[in-house]
């Protein structure tokens, strides 16, 4: 899993501009400064950007992060996880990378962020943006529900044998969730397939900018209902008998009944001793 966050200023005359946040203006400001001392020959328009990241393998729980700035497209400086020290790759850059590991805390926010709260956030977003198949009683549609993602650019739906599914699915409409991410839903109409074929559907989720996508089978066994269970069965599939259920609560009743008489002899036989 991965996710970043980056922000971009534009420097003219050593001023920003930017429609970000104002912490980030501040940044941005406050690092012009930095450039104009470093590019004696800073003129005309220029870009300064920041990207941060991290990466989490749900399988493995190795984690990665980075923190790097550019000037005008090319890389400027960038931070090392593993040796916590900036890389500087050009002669300009050397001045920021000693500056900033000499600043105190620095280095050790920066670790945290990216090892901590950047996975820490992560987590919960993939956690948010999983899949759940619902379906509210045994005849209506199972819906194949996505919340939680960003940004709204998605593609939900249906897919049997690897081709994707147009008849007997309604397409719902992207919602707000109140947490700026958003959710998503798709209908499939499942009063028509064989008990036998269920295993033959999936939903699929695809967000823009992310290669992997999230598939989630038509199982029973994973469905939530609104009638108690958890677990439902395909309409046609094979259920128990009426008069073999009737037969087991009678044989029950009369073990019961068994039971209670042999502990009644029981108590008899001992007072009579």
């Amino acid at each position: 899993m991965f996710c970043f966050h980056n922000f971009s200023c534009f420097i003219l005359n050593f001023y920003c501009f930017t429609h970000l946040t104002e912490t980030q203006t501040h940044v941005c400001v406050s690092h012009s400064g930095l450039l104009q001392t470093l590019f004696l020959s800073l003129s005309g328009i220029h870009t300064y950007q920041m990207m941060v990241g991290c990466e989490w393998d749900d399988d493995t729980g190795v984690t990665n992060g980075f923190w790097q700035y550019s000037y005008d497209g090319e890389d400027f400086v960038a931070f090392d996880l593993k040796t916590l020290t900036w890389i500087a790759p050009t002669p300009q850059a050397v001045i920021t990378k000693h500056k900033w590991e000499g600043l105190p805390g620095n280095t050790e926010y920066r670790k945290n962020y990216l090892t901590q709260e950047c996975i820490d956030w992560l987590k919960k977003y993939v956690d948010y943006g999983r899949m759940s198949l619902l379906q509210k009683t045994p005849s209506s549609p199972v819906t194949c529900h996505a919340s939680g993602f960003y940004p709204n650019k998605i593609m939900l739906f249906w897919r049997r044998d690897g081709e994707e599914v147009h008849e007997d699915v309604d397409h719902g409409e992207i919602l707000h969730n109140h947490d700026g991410t958003f959710q998503k839903s798709v209908d499939l109409d499942v009063s028509s397939v064989k008990a036998e074929d269920w295993g033959r559907y999936s939903c699929v989720f695809q967000l823009s900018g992310v290669n992997e996508d999230i598939v989630t089978k038509l199982d029973p066994k994973v469905i939530k209902t609104n009638w108690g269970r958890t677990e439902i069965k395909p309409p046609d599939s094979p259920s128990t008998p009426t008069g073999v259920v009737v037969a087991a609560v009678v044989s029950l009743l009369v073990l019961v009944a068994i039971c209670i008489a042999g502990v009644m002899i029981w108590k008899k036989y001992k007072g009579e001793g």
